[in-house]
């Protein structure tokens, strides 16, 4: 057998082995189990993953066949290697959290259907990524809801645990509706349910029928993928869940939805027009400003992360866009930069966001609290949580020299890009999406500043957060993992993105990667791959530095334009750190030399003339947030009742109160009006029924007139 299908075929005993250990082991003893039996299939996963990517073949293997149905087959490709890698990075750190973190719900919830939950999710994300063929592939992605739903309403006697569960089952069935509409579309015509046949009945269809299939596809999808406007199940489902499972929802979950828009929409069943594109570009950009607005006002912990994954997810997909927009304008290197930066900005967005999901566990069982305006301390009493989420948290709010620095600001280089565009309109469109992500951008910034200081600075402002506990080793290993990582993607952006246009073809033109990373360490005076002069400049600026040591192309990110404009754009963080460091230890150096020469005096804070600061007059989260409110009011639109109290003939108001009721904009503008219709369609339908058997001979007759016009128009 295949090495490949040998250890996957491992990774599927090794879940099946954990389900059984798990309903016979004692209670206490399932979490350990389910780190190992987690961590062990992640390992096997990475490992074919990775088999496939290095070889840039592919694994296929026919499995059995079914009357009416064919042949079931499975596939590891390139592109599904690339998703299944993630997967299997976030998983293991997961699984191996889940030994510390599972303890606390030893006795009150049961740890053996957690466990068995937990593993047919593992394995059905990877029955997903495998699957050649429509009734196999949808049968996985059943199996990969109801399992996360099982895991998102685990604490189900938790208030609103059980509501947030079922708003992700429902919206998460509604997209798999739309998806198997279209797949049985493409596989009527085709007569097969082989994606490879599908792809050959697509190209066939007529204009209005391939809009039909794309746009059923592309937001089926984006329910899972958690794009604006149909994803009102995931800032509830997320905070809902334990951490563990968090962590893989948007870390893995998530990259799934955008695994489905690449298999239909980008490979099987690609819609060759702009306006798709344009689709695409608008979805992804409403949904990062959503996702970061809501993202900076929310004061939950977890809902904080929840809300960014909008985000984070809402830039990847605009990156698709704008790969498509290009592509049909013909810049198919500049496409590929575009779908290079997508792709690594979910690569990214996957490792910082399991960190600090992680991290929020930890902070949620060891302070007994994960509201930002209760937390504050946290640094003294949790330094390793502290350190690693301070990690994430600049990586997520795109500081270099961490991972979301590079992807996101090569996506806004990508979008400035615009310019090359023949149509008036276009650039436009590019140019504000453009402004937008700058805004996301800003925003980002701001939420994180104020998630890390209102958390893990200043004074505990609650008994519970006073009262935190550093977590356990098993729950901090991962999350320095899941850090380390953020730094060496930071870093090292020149090495993955050859690998990423190397393994990802067709996805990516050919050539993106050697037009973003020249050939510093191999182009020499004496030879023709780069111009001297332009050769000669930059290696006075260092470019070459490293090259006696390090492999490679090159350490510097640069897009070479015309002879008048040599550098569009240009980077290195690999030399970026470099400085930094130096900077950071000369500051160290002139701070010991200033101090030790002066001395160094403590005296008592002054607090404002009172004996001591207290931890209720700090900032809050609210309020560092408020303004964001204010300037964005008209986004948000709350809906703000005032109740008073009056005395001596109503001349008097003894008491003011004012609630504050949030109303989410995607709630608001799309899911009210449906609702709202429904429910007239529905009072209307009951409206017919009314005893009048004439009505209801009537309604017969109608409705066969009506077969028979449709069918004489067909």
């Amino acid at each position: 057998m295949n090495p490949v299908g040998l250890v996957l075929s491992l990774l599927f005993v090794v879940c099946a082995a954990g389900i059984i250990l798990g309903i016979l082991v004692p209670e206490k003893r399932i979490p350990v189990l389910l780190a190992w039996a987690g961590s062990i299939a992640a390992l096997l996963a990475l490992y074919a993953a990775g088999a496939v990517l290095v070889s840039g073949g592919e694994f296929h293997q026919s499995l059995w066949t079914i009357p009416s149905i064919g042949t079931l087959t499975i596939l590891l490709n390139p592109v599904s290697a690339f998703f299944l890698f993630i997967a299997a990075i976030v998983i293991f750190a997961s699984s191996v959290f889940s030994a510390a973190y599972m303890q606390r719900y030893v006795g009150h919830y049961s740890l053996a259907a957690f466990n068995t939950w937990y593993l047919v999710l593992c394995a059905s994300i990877v029955w997903i990524l495998l699957e050649e063929d429509v009734f196999g592939f949808l049968l996985a992605w059943e199996a990969m809801s109801i399992s996360s739903y099982l895991l998102v309403n685990f604490e189900h006697r938790r208030s609103g645990t059980s509501r947030a569960g079922f708003l992700m089952l429902a919206m998460g069935e509604a997209g798999f509706v739309a998806v198997t509409v279209a797949l049985l579309i493409l596989a009527t015509r085709a007569g097969s349910g082989h994606f490879s046949d599908l792809s050959i009945a697509a190209v066939a269809l007529r204009p209005l029928l391939r809009w039909t299939v794309f746009l059923l596809t592309f937001f089926g999808f984006a329910v899972k993928a958690g794009l604006v406007p149909v994803n009102a199940w995931l800032p509830r489902a997320h905070p809902a869940a334990p951490a563990n499972v968090s962590a893989i929802l948007s870390g893995v979950i998530l990259n799934l939805g955008l695994y489905g828009i690449i298999r239909l929409d980008f490979q099987i069943a690609p819609l060759p027009a702009t306006e798709a594109g344009l689709v695409i570009l608008l979805t992804g950009t409403i949904s990062a400003l959503v996702g970061i607005l809501y993202a900076t006002t929310e004061t939950d912990l977890k809902g904080v992360l929840a809300h960014s994954s909008i985000e984070n997810i809402g830039i990847v997909t605009l990156g698709f866009g704008a790969g498509v927009i290009f592509a049909e304008a013909g810049y198919p290197l500049i496409s590929g930069m575009a779908m290079i930066a997508a792709l690594y900005h979910m690569l990214n967005h996957s490792i910082y966001k399991a960190l600090l999901f992680l991290g929020a566990g930890s902070v949620d069982e060891h302070a007994g609290t994960r509201d930002l305006d209760r937390l504050g301390g946290l640094m003294r009493l949790m330094p390793w949580t502290a350190g690693v989420f301070l990690i994430g948290a600049l990586a997520i709010s795109a500081v270099p020299p961490f991972n979301g620095f590079v992807s996101e600001w090569l996506t806004l280089q990508i979008l400035l890009r615009g310019v090359v565009l023949q149509s008036i309109p276009l650039r436009l469109v590019f140019a504000v999406c453009g402004a937008v992500l700058a805004l996301t951008a800003a925003l980002a910034v701001t939420c994180f500043v104020k998630t890390f200081a209102m958390g893990f600075l200043g004074l505990p402002r609650s008994e519970n957060a006073a009262r935190a506990t550093e977590a356990r080793g098993a729950a901090i290993v991962p999350m320095v993992l899941l850090a380390l990582l953020c730094l060496l993607l930071g870093v090292l952006p020149t090495y993955v993105m050859p690998a990423l246009n190397r393994d990802l073809q067709p996805l990516i033109s050919a050539g993106s990667s050697d037009s973003l990373i020249p050939p510093f360490f191999t182009a020499t005076p004496e030879n023709d791959q780069l111009p001297p002069a332009f050769l000669q400049d930059f290696h006075n600026l260092g470019a070459q530095s490293g090259q006696k040591l390090l492999p490679g192309r090159g350490l510097v990110v640069l897009l070479r334009g015309s002879e008048h404009n040599p550098v569009v754009f240009a980077m290195s963080p690999s030399y970026s750190i470099v400085a930094l460091v130096i900077l950071l230890a000369a500051a160290g150096i002139i701070f010991l030399g200033l101090t030790r020469r002066r001395g160094l005096t403590r005296r008592p804070l002054w607090a404002g003339g009172i004996p001591r600061l207290l931890p209720q007059m700090t900032y809050t989260a609210t309020g560092f947030s408020n303004p964001v409110r204010v300037v964005f009011q008209a986004i948000f639109l709350p809906n703000i009742s005032e109740g008073t109290r009056d005395t001596v003939a109503v001349h008097f108001r003894t008491a003011i109160r004012r609630k504050r009721a949030e109303v989410h904009v995607v709630d608001r503008v799309f899911l009210r009006p449906i609702g709202q219709a429904v429910y007239g369609i529905a009072r209307f339908l009951a409206g017919m029924h009314h005893g009048k058997l004439n009505a209801y001979v009537f309604y017969v007759l109608a409705f066969l007139l009506l077969v028979l016009l449709v069918y004489r128009a067909t």
